[in-house]
């Protein structure tokens, strides 16, 4: 296997990160799919553009996509264990716009739409990236010899 895919794909955990991935892949799907597909009450493609053109995330339309296939995609690569580490790139990224063009100014509590929602997320999903995707995971069926 090529030298750069394994470091990729390797992991240094075990099977607890497991207990960590798998719920936060799936809260990144729901909220990717209120943003992409409108479901779970969310406002679609063309409601969530049109909210972050509002807040100075322009084009809305790229953004909105943009998070929106980060989340969903990257959950479902969380969920199933490939590619986390990419997966955990995209994701951290897109919460620290969330934190930083949304949430700073609210303060920590969620309760005031602050920040300690996405904050949580962000850990999981740095833990995620130092650690690959722990031993139940594709990426580890992979990298087994």
């Amino acid at each position: 296997m090529n030298t750069q895919l394994h470091k990729v794909l390797s992991t240094r955990a075990g099977f607890g990160l497991t207990v960590l991935r798998i719920p936060v892949g799936i809260i990144f799907v729901a909220h990717g799919a209120q943003k992409l597909f409108g479901l779970f009450g969310g406002h679609g493609l063309a409601g969530t553009a049109q909210w972050m053109e509002s807040i100075g995330l322009a084009p809305g339309t790229l953004m909105a996509a943009m998070s929106g296939g980060a989340e969903f995609f990257g959950g479902l690569a969380l969920i199933i264990g490939l590619l986390v580490r990419p997966a955990a790139v995209a994701l951290a990224a897109t919460l620290l716009v969330a934190i930083f063009a949304v949430h700073i100014n609210n303060g920590l509590f969620m309760a005031n739409n602050g920040y300690e929602f996405a904050l949580a997320l962000l850990g999981g999903t740095i833990a995620v990236l130092f650690e690959g995707a722990g031993k139940l995971s594709v990426d580890a069926a992979i990298t087994q010899p």
